[in-house]
């Protein structure tokens, strides 16, 4: 059983990753340290008990189910309030410009050029798409690798794996990624 210093020493060492994963996965950076909190929270009350070198597979599964229900909150939420009534001007001529609302503010993101943006948005949605492709061990383990910065043994300890075969699945992965990338015309 994990000792109270062996769960917190565990969790220092994955807040970083974690935050850093959330962050790539709902691009807020807020909800992301929430998503990270509540996580950990479950860890701590529900498998605090558990062995110390089971920490870091149920503290992924947690995360990931965290970040799921995120989505799902936010889906509903949506659906819920988005009506023009929450863009009403509180100008005394009450006047509504949608433009007005939505226009950037100087020195944002949002100033460079709409085509800079597109064409961004666009490699990253073919590069989530691409790795959504890769065979599910492949993923994981790329994601765990790259993403997380996750090192060879402790991906190998969180996957249940060797270390031969996370750097097989990362190799491939890589290869895959790689290669369906510049056969879109994407250069990294």
């Amino acid at each position: 059983m994990a000792t109270e210093r062996e769960l917190s020493d565990f969790l220092k060492s994955v807040e970083k990753r974690a935050f850093k994963r959330s962050i790539y996965h709902v691009r807020d950076e807020e909800a992301a340290l929430d998503i990270v909190q509540d996580s950990m929270m479950k860890l701590a009350e529900h498998y605090g008990d558990k062995p110390a070198d089971e920490l870091p597979m149920l503290f992924q599964r947690i995360l990931s189910n965290c970040t799921l229900d995120w989505f799902r909150r936010q889906k509903t939420r949506n659906a819920l309030f988005s009506n023009m009534s929450d863009f009403e001007s509180s100008s005394e001529d009450g006047d509504f410009d949608l433009l007005e609302t939505f226009s950037p503010g100087e020195g944002s993101q949002q100033a460079e050029s709409a085509e800079d943006n597109l064409r961004r948005a666009q490699i990253l949605r073919e590069i989530e798409k691409e790795i959504l492709q890769l065979p599910a061990r492949q993923r994981e383990a790329f994601l765990m690798r790259y993403w997380e910065e996750m090192d060879v043994a402790e991906t190998a300890a969180a996957m249940g794996c060797s270390e031969g075969s996370v750097k097989t699945h990362c190799s491939r992965a890589v290869q895959a990624l790689s290669v369906a990338l510049k056969a879109k015309g994407i250069k990294l």
